[in-house]
């Protein structure tokens, strides 16, 4: 079992298994049955002061992981992060992100999360 890290604009692969959106808005431009979206769990997705804070360049990539994982640990996030666990738990999971740097974004976070 593993999981990826993809753009959600990219095209699905076989190898993709569960894809999962872990961005909290709807890619811009992206219609809904092109994306191949099985789960949306906005709960696992960075809040919109956390988000804004690190695209507006005020912080590092390690304080804003400090900070998401902080974020991950509330009652909400950390029940919706167990039911992506138990999906890396039966198989190959995709997360879907629309950043543009995937690797430096908070599906990287999740990702190694939910591997170890």
């Amino acid at each position: 079992m593993s999981v990826r890290v993809r753009r959600v604009y990219d095209p699905a692969e076989p190898e993709d298994g569960v894809r999962v959106l872990v961005d909290r808005l709807w890619p811009r431009g992206l219609a809904k049955d092109a994306a191949r979206v099985d789960r949306w769990p906005k709960a696992v997705t960075p809040s919109a002061e956390l988000r804004r804070w690190y695209h507006a360049g005020e912080g590092s990539y390690e304080e804003f992981t400090d900070r998401y994982e902080a974020e991950l640990a509330a009652d909400e996030a950390a029940e919706a992060l167990d039911g992506v666990r138990e999906l890396v738990r039966e198989g190959e999971v995709t997360l879907l992100t629309a950043s543009k740097t995937p690797d430096r974004s908070h599906a990287a976070v999740l990702a190694r999360l939910l591997e170890s």
